[in-house]
């Protein structure tokens, strides 16, 4: 018998799968460390392994529908912190210009402050 998902079960499995997988390219592939040291942040290794570790288990919650109020919090800083370090200062090319690289980090902001409002 097939269950019918729920529009706020989608999101949660989506934002979920959005910061896993953030959380595996940080740890895994790439090399976040130069990138949050150009973006000045102190101790950049160590914040790398930090923010993935949080992303990781925060959407591994979300996924998994335990604490998910709780999950959403830290998931928000984060893309916040994101979209100030690195989109924001895309703002000198031009609102369009911004308004193109950011779009993906507003919504997940708009999807996390709708589970956030919206779970009991």
């Amino acid at each position: 018998m097939a269950r019918n998902l729920t529009s706020l079960q989608l999101i949660r499995y989506g934002v979920g799968y959005i910061f896993i997988a953030s959380a595996i390219m940080k740890l895994f592939v790439g090399n976040f460390v130069s990138a949050f040291a150009s973006f000045g942040i102190p101790n950049p290794a160590t914040m790398v392994l930090v923010v993935a570790i949080v992303e990781f288990v925060c959407g591994i919650l979300l996924i998994l529908n335990y604490y998910v109020r709780n999950a959403t919090i830290p998931l928000m800083v984060i893309i916040i912190a994101a979209i100030l370090l690195t989109k924001i200062p895309l703002l000198h090319q031009g609102f369009f210009s911004f308004a193109f690289e950011a779009r993906l980090d507003i919504i997940t902001l708009i999807l996390l402050w709708i589970t956030w409002k919206n779970h009991k």
